[in-house]
C-alpha cells in the first residue's frame, strides 16, 4: 500500500463561503485532519463576515498557518496585535479578531484551525 496522497483545493471536499461574499475557505480532509485555504477578501473582518456564523465574541480556533499573499491583521483579545504578509508562518491562539490590510485578498493556508471554521450548522 502506497502512503502517496494527493488532494486539491482546486477541487476541496467543502466550500464555507463567508457572510457578504467576503471570501471563503475551502477545505480538504486528509487522515490527519482537515487543512483550510483561505480566501479573504479586501474589506474582511472577522467580526462582521464571521462572527455571526461562529456565534461567539471573538474567534475561538486555534491556527496555525502560511501566508500567501494579501495582508491581514490579528488583534488578540488582551490587544496584542500582529501584521502577517506573504512568506509569514502564523500560530494564532484562541480569542482574537482579524482583518484584511488592503486592497488584495489575503490568501491563508491553515493546517489547525479550519475544522469547523465558518462551518454553518
Amino acid at each position: 500500500m502506497s502512503g502517496l496522497v494527493r488532494q486539491s483545493f482546486e477541487s476541496p471536499e467543502e466550500t464555507r463561503p463567508f457572510e457578504q461574499d467576503k471570501g471563503r475557505v475551502d477545505v480538504v480532509n486528509l487522515e490527519r485532519g482537515p487543512v483550510g485555504r483561505a480566501v479573504f477578501e479586501p474589506g474582511w473582518r472577522w467580526s462582521e463576515h464571521v462572527k455571526p456564523i461562529a456565534q461567539t465574541d471573538s474567534c475561538q480556533s486555534a491556527h496555525i498557518g502560511y501566508c500567501i499573499s494579501g495582508r491581514m491583521v490579528v488583534a488578540m483579545d488582551d490587544g496584542e496585535q500582529q501584521e502577517y504578509g506573504p512568506g509569514d508562518f502564523m500560530i494564532v491562539p484562541p480569542g482574537h479578531d482579524a482583518w484584511t490590510v488592503g486592497d488584495e485578498p489575503c490568501v491563508m493556508l491553515d493546517w489547525q484551525g479550519f475544522a469547523d471554521y465558518a462551518k454553518r450548522p
